[in-house]
């Protein structure tokens, strides 16, 4: 699939910011995947400083410092993108017991390290209820790692519903699954605590998903979303496998990955500091206009 992709990211500042600087991970990924035919980032006003630099999981991140005072702030990117899918062969990962096994014999620290994945994050933590919640959809002890990922992606899509005004960017994933509604973010969140919950290796993937409009109804201008998954580590033989919760599915070539990490905070699109004695506004536009096609292929509804 071939694909032009437009974001916009807007802070309107109630009150002359005096200087500002934020880190942004709005560019997509190159990957086996996914290849990037042409990226531009747009920012206005002009920032005084621009860097962009590789962070330690290999996504490109832009880091941008204003000097000047401004009462507004503007990110735009344009993007067009080949995604392929992901082709599934035969589950070669192993059972729990023996991923746990391979995990400590794992002796590499290099930015595909499972290790990095099993540990709390900052937003992410391992809870009594999320271990609870996982083992209950492992029905069976010979169960392989991959099976057991989809399990819980599979059952948190059917327990959990999809309701954009129930959370915001900094609800705790507890909170969240306590209540069964959530968006995005928080399906991740709270797959990535179960999995982590029984030993599997798992971190959040943002990035963006192609979404089609309720039938006889026109596709509005803006009206993407950016999106989130989980990748999980299952096993040497395996590597990491993506599944998305939210909708219930293995990640296929309608998901356009721009960064990955322990949890959002590692990936958040726009974060940094501002000086200002005011509030501030924002407002965000996606557009994912697909190029080519595909034939027989499921469309994710969210």
């Amino acid at each position: 699939m071939l694909y032009d992709i437009r974001l916009s990211i807007r802070y309107d500042y109630q009150a002359a910011v005096a200087g500002s600087r934020h880190v942004l991970y709005m560019t997509p990924a190159q990957s086996a995947s996914q290849r990037v035919i042409t990226s531009l980032l747009d920012i206005t006003p002009t920032p005084d400083e621009r860097i962009a630099k590789t962070d330690f999981f290999g996504n490109t991140a832009v880091e941008v410092a204003f000097r000047a005072p401004h009462d507004r702030i503007e990110f735009k990117l344009r993007a067009r993108v080949e995604r392929h899918a992901t082709e599934r062969g035969p589950d070669t990962s192993p059972p729990l017991d023996a991923l746990l096994a391979e995990i400590v014999a794992w002796r590499s620290l290099t930015q595909e390290s499972p290790h990095h994945f099993l540990a709390d994050s900052p937003r992410v933590r391992t809870q009594p209820e999320f271990a609870a919640y996982a083992r209950e959809q492992i029905t069976d002890a010979k169960l392989t790692a991959a099976s057991i990922v989809e399990a819980i992606g599979k059952a948190l899509d059917r327990d959990m519903t999809f309701d954009p005004g129930s959370t915001n960017v900094d609800t705790p994933p507890e909170e969240a699954f306590a209540a069964r509604h959530g968006v995005c973010q928080d399906f991740s969140h709270i797959m990535i605590g179960c999995l982590r919950s029984i030993g599997i290796p798992a971190g959040y993937v943002s990035g963006f998903l192609r979404t089609q409009p309720p039938e006889g109804e026109e596709r509005l201008e803006g009206a993407d979303a950016m999106h989130a998954w989980v990748r999980a580590w299952c096993g040497a033989s395996t590597g990491w496998v993506e599944y998305d919760p939210t909708n219930g599915l293995w990640v296929m070539d309608q998901h356009i990955a721009v960064a990955h990490g322990r949890d959002y905070g590692d990936v958040a699109p726009v974060r940094g500091v501002v000086r200002t004695s005011g509030g501030q506004a924002s407002a965000q536009a996606v557009d994912v206009i697909p190029l080519t096609t595909p034939a027989d292929t499921a469309t994710p509804a969210r």
